[in-house]
């Protein structure tokens, strides 16, 4: 009889447990199917705006009462968003020596679809952080919450920083320097429209992420990764990693364009190692 019940509880336990399993499989489905949906919502998002990007053009029109011209949507295939946004590029970025063409068949409209994939990105962002937001939110603490809170308004601003400051100063100046060479030696010198997009493309992106640094030091130092002196102590290696990261990013090897890169870094290295021995020292 003893042992009929001990085989009883053993046989209920056994139950439970392959209950509990299918619990937590039906729950990590469930996971996984939410996460498919909101993929998929970010991915519906990216295709509409690359869609309109490439299809409708912004015209502009002056208004009776309005001291400004109105811009408004115009279906126009040929002259879209992404080839205005193309064609301002090329009159802002490229020197007055250079001359852009496009060298294979097809690489006008590639580069004018990869433009409008990194715009419906951007233009996406408010999606894509809802829903990123959305699947990980309930897995934080309210003070975690708290801190993604604080820190998203400066992340933003220091991406917007880089990708305007490589826009404005860096991409313009190596392409000058670059193609100097060229009118020094009396050559005619051309530039392929994918090489162009390309090369403005991989910088705008590099300097928006890099310029996240000082975020990324505050967050290792907050989380007890490292402690606040780690930043101080290994100065002179960063300073070798920012280095290597401008020589491996710049075109050529002159030694020089690389530095337009890393000095920036380098900057932005100080105040994050700042930033962060004065927020852990406040803290204390």
């Amino acid at each position: 009889m003893v042992v009929l019940k001990v085989v009883l509880k053993i046989r209920i336990k056994l139950f439970m447990i392959d209950k509990l399993k299918l619990v937590e499989e039906k729950t990590l489905r469930e996971h996984l199917d939410e996460l498919r949906i909101r993929i998929v919502r970010i991915v519906l998002a990216i295709i509409i705006l690359s869609a309109v990007n490439l299809t409708i053009s912004i015209r502009w029109m002056d208004l009776d009462g309005i001291p400004f011209p109105v811009p408004y949507p115009y279906p126009d295939i040929l002259n879209s968003v992404s080839a205005q946004v193309i064609q301002a590029m090329s009159k802002e970025l490229v020197p007055e020596h250079v001359e852009l063409v496009q060298l294979a068949p097809g690489q006008a409209f590639f580069a004018q679809l990869q433009v409008a994939i990194i715009l419906a990105s951007i233009l996406a962002m408010p999606i894509i952080v809802r829903e990123v937001a959305g699947f990980i939110g309930p897995a934080l603490y309210e003070d975690e919450v708290m801190a993604v809170k604080r820190i998203t308004l400066p992340a933003v601003a220091l991406f917007a920083s880089g990708c305007i400051f490589s826009y404005l100063v860096i991409i313009p100046f190596m392409l000058d320097f670059l193609y100097r060479y060229g009118e020094t030696l009396g050559i005619h010198t051309f530039l392929s429209i994918g090489e162009f997009i390309n090369f403005v493309m991989q910088f705008i992106v590099a300097f928006g992420i890099s310029f996240l640094l000082p975020i990324a030091m505050w967050v290792a130092s907050s989380a007890d990764l490292v402690d606040r002196q780690f930043w101080r102590r290994n100065i002179r290696y960063a300073i070798v990693v920012i280095a290597i990261f401008g020589a491996l990013i710049t075109p050529d090897g002159s030694g020089i364009t690389m530095w337009f890169v890393a000095l920036p870094l380098i900057a932005l290295y100080a105040v994050g190692m700042v930033a962060v021995e004065f927020k852990i020292k406040g803290s204390k």
